[in-house]
């Protein structure tokens, strides 16, 4: 087996075009600093997952849990499991794009996919699937999302489920 080859025990992932990736709301853009790079002259792996966190939270705007739902104290996130594909390199000035799918979700939890773009090579640079957990913040807990989050939650899969695509999930995070 060379390098190019995958072994017969691993699925392929199927991922999608950066056209196909256009209808999903972008949730962070940006171009990467010096600071980010690494001893290979490309985006250090710390950073991925730091741009990728930065734009789960403008994510989570998209269906109420906000700075302010956060301050009132009714609510907040907990990471459960990330699993990132990456997929091109990044390096410096390379303007990124990020754009946000809802998959699923349960009373207390939510999957999605972040999909990072590099527009200055037009190449999907990485992917991160995401489990995340409502959380109590007084209890520091996991606890059920408020249904008005709830069900802005549910328009946002219903909206991602009329994609013409699946998502290239890792097969082991489920809500």
């Amino acid at each position: 087996m060379n390098d190019t080859e995958t072994p017969p025990s691993v699925t392929r992932l199927q991922f999608p075009t950066l056209s196909q990736l256009e209808p999903l709301p972008i949730v962070y853009q940006g171009a990467v600093p010096a600071a980010y790079l690494d001893m290979m002259g490309h985006m250090n792996v710390r950073y991925y997952l730091a741009l990728f966190d930065e734009a789960a939270w403008t994510f989570f705007e998209r269906f109420g849990m906000d700075q302010a739902y956060y301050n009132s104290k009714q609510g907040g996130a907990f990471a459960l499991q990330h699993f990132i594909n990456y997929r091109a390199e990044v390096r410096h000035n390379d303007q990124l794009t990020i754009r946000g799918r809802m998959l699923g979700r349960s009373a207390k939890r939510v999957h999605f996919m972040l999909f990072m773009v590099n527009e200055t090579q037009q190449k999907l640079a990485a992917t991160i699937e995401d489990m995340g957990a409502h959380a109590d913040l007084t209890l520091r807990r996991t606890s059920p999302f408020p249904p008005a989050i709830a069900a802005q939650i549910d328009a946002l899969i219903a909206e991602h489920e009329q994609l013409h695509w699946q998502a290239p999930v890792c097969g082991v995070i489920n809500p």
